[in-house]
């Protein structure tokens, strides 16, 4: 459920800071006029994403198991890409988001209003299907059947709209900076623990080897059904029973990236170590 948490705080954070951008430049340029062709692009992009997330969920339903599995392993690993990328992609750009979603804006009002709710389906909708995506795949790699994992997500998302909603009105300061530096290195290792999980799968799909080649098997030091063991499950996707070929996959992901991801956070820094305020703009009078 933590896990989950983070993730739609994160995502719905990022979302939230998107629109509150768009939404603030129309208002500070005096282009009100274009405000509901942003709210539809947003609206589209939240309905597509709940449609994505549905079809993850009940579409594979009626196949045979080994194709339950090929499917779910092979998603996992594309949400685990999609999820470093995603990770990179802030932290390079997190400081210069406000400029270029400015300057996209600009170009679309002189298009119209067609293309403004473009600019704002895409920049929500990207957010919102990577947010399914990671969301279904972190949910099956703790093999939790319970509502938690959606309650998690939604008190994040909820957390991050009205942390959005905050921002824009000027009544708290995050540095930003710091706060995707933090998540995005936790959710490093709960992306390996989903790749680890995604290997299984295909292991269970009979794709790839190996599948009763353990590496370690700590059961009985951490029952699945102990609550620490399913708070490891919940979190950081640990399998007390872990095949070689998941072990290497956590380790040559794991290791590899956060290396980077530590090293591209520690060169993008800003030399002066005050709180990066949040230009969204200022709230319409």
């Amino acid at each position: 459920m933590l896990a989950n948490f983070l993730i739609g705080l994160r995502e719905g954070l990022e979302a939230a800071l998107v629109v509150s951008i768009l939404v603030a430049y129309l208002v500070r340029t005096g282009r009100r006029d274009q405000l509901p062709a942003v709210w539809a692009g947003v609206g589209v992009a939240a309905l597509a994403s709940l449609a994505f997330g549905a079809l993850l969920t009940f579409g594979p339903q009626g196949l045979t198991f080994e194709a339950q599995e090929a499917i779910g392993g092979s998603l996992s690993i594309v949400a685990v890409g999609l999820l470093t990328w995603m990770i990179f992609w802030m932290a390079r750009t997190a400081r210069t988001l406000r400029g270029d979603l400015e300057h996209k804006l600009d170009g679309a009002v002189a298009s119209g209003r067609r293309a403004v709710a473009v600019v704002a389906l895409l920049a929500v909708g990207r957010e919102g299907l990577e947010t399914a995506l990671f969301l279904w795949a972190g949910a099956r790699a703790a093999g939790s059947t319970s509502a938690a994992p959606l309650l998690g997500a939604l008190l994040g998302l909820v957390v991050a709209i009205a942390l959005g909603w905050a921002l824009y009105r000027g009544a708290v300061r995050l540095d930003l900076r710091r706060f995707f530096a933090w998540t995005g290195a936790f959710l490093v290792v709960v992306a390996g623990g989903v790749l680890a999980y995604g290997v299984h799968d295909l292991q269970e799909a009979g794709l790839l080897p190996g599948l009763h080649d353990l590496a370690f098997d700590v059961s009985a030091a951490v029952p699945p059904s102990s609550w620490y063991g399913a708070l490891l499950k919940g979190v950081l996707n640990f399998s007390p029973a872990t095949t070689w070929l998941q072990a290497i996959a956590w380790t040559c992901y794991v290791v590899p990236t956060g290396t980077v991801f530590l090293r591209t956070v520690r060169g993008g820094a800003p030399r002066r170590a005050t709180p990066t305020p949040v230009a969204a703009a200022a709230p319409p009078a």
